[in-house]
């Protein structure tokens, strides 16, 4: 390597990418001062001197409806940074989840030399597991941030590092549930059941209602119960507070955003199955998740399905330890007998929290510093080679 300005390309498509991105900056930076970011970066990348060619928002339709109605601009915005990276060829290029529109490119710049890292696996593991031909064609070095990952793509003959789960350094290995209600300004020993029915449109109106109605059944059971629900954006908001709208006998307090905070302060949890499950376990709560689909997408995905279980906390341990209530079992009733069994059961808070505690303990990994080193390694790789 000489000594001029490393340059790194890197292309992020939402606010989560935006947050691994920045870490990923960071940590580079203090090795690498004067090192030249420029790609698809949020708001805080770009304060840290990464030049956005195009605008996140653009991408961030990726996984909805509307990219049809977007299509032709993806693939002028993709082309135009395939473009722009071949006449100007980085050190390496990294794709920040987004895995349609990202590993198109890193396709492309690895058939012409250019190293190539993706960060945030696809969940190839679950389903769809002939992508692995794909990703291994397009991708120098996949970066993980789940234990279980890394070991689908040795297997596959894949370059890979698990570099821990950013959630995991950020959240404490102790909640603090009392600070969290004082926060929030919660009674402190009222029994209190989070309810995170999803950040989607189609998901709180599949599981809004139902999370409302075992809510209400909960209730008739311990009247001193108090419900929180955080909403994910304005939008949801707006949903949610239609539906307690026909719901005013409920004690539901409405929290915009804050869902990190309204979790650490309940007793148990009731959520959509997502990335808000490894959360509630990093927090140590006891939760039930559930899911609903509509029938055809769930035929489709249940038989490609290649794991046991959806919950991220059962696949971390390899065992069931939080219920999955989903489709035709996730029934009002189900699911408040399974919330007031948890009520009652301090043995089994117990042991979840010291379950949580070790899987919490093992993808805490210093991922920033961890996923730094791992594109420095691909860098000094493709030099040595040159």
């Amino acid at each position: 390597m000489t000594n001029r300005p490393l340059r790194i390309g890197l292309v992020v498509g939402e606010a989560s990418g935006d947050q691994l991105g920045a870490g990923l900056i960071s940590a580079l930076q203090e090795n690498h001062p004067d090192a030249i970011f420029e790609g698809v970066a949020g708001p805080k990348m770009q304060a840290l001197g990464c030049q956005s060619l195009y605008p996140m928002e653009t991408l961030s339709v990726m996984g909805l409806v509307e990219p049809l109605k977007r299509l032709p601009a993806l693939l002028r915005m993709r082309r135009g940074l395939v473009d722009h990276f071949i006449a100007r060829p980085p050190d390496v290029f990294i794709g920040i989840d987004a895995p349609d529109f990202n590993l198109g490119i890193e396709l492309r710049l690895k058939r012409v030399g250019i190293p190539t890292v993706h960060y945030v696996s696809p969940s190839v593991w679950a389903w769809r597991q002939g992508r692995i031909k794909k990703i291994a064609r397009a991708v120098s070095h996949m970066l993980t941030l789940l234990p279980f990952e890394a070991d689908f793509y040795q297997r596959h003959n894949v370059p890979v590092t698990f570099v821990g789960h950013h959630l995991a350094d950020e959240l404490p290995l102790q909640p603090d549930e009392i600070g969290a209600r004082t926060q929030l300004d919660l009674p402190c020993k009222t029994p209190i059941i989070a309810l995170l029915p999803g950040s989607r449109h189609s998901e709180v109106a599949l599981l809004g209602q139902l999370f409302l109605d075992t809510a209400r059944l909960c209730l008739k059971e311990k009247p001193e119960l108090l419900f929180v629900l955080p909403a994910a954006n304005p939008a949801r908001r707006q949903q949610i507070d239609g539906m307690l709208a026909e719901a005013q006998d409920l004690p539901v307090t409405v929290f915009d955003g804050q869902s990190h905070l309204v979790m650490e302060a309940a007793d148990v949890v009731l959520l959509a199955s997502g990335t808000t499950a490894l959360e509630a376990m990093l927090l140590k709560k006891p939760m039930i998740v559930s899911y609903k689909t509509g029938w055809l997408t769930h035929v489709i995905i249940s038989r490609m399905l290649k794991v046991p279980y959806v919950a991220l906390p059962n696949l971390l341990a390899g065992q069931e330890l939080v219920p999955e209530v989903l489709q035709s079992e996730a029934t009002a009733e189900r699911l408040a007998a399974l919330l007031l069994a948890r009520l009652g059961d301090s043995s089994l808070a117990v042991k979840l929290r010291r379950d949580f505690t070790h899987i919490h303990q093992q993808i805490k990994c210093n991922g920033n510093q961890k996923a730094a080193q791992a594109v420095l390694s691909v860098i000094a790789e493709q030099s040595r080679q040159r």
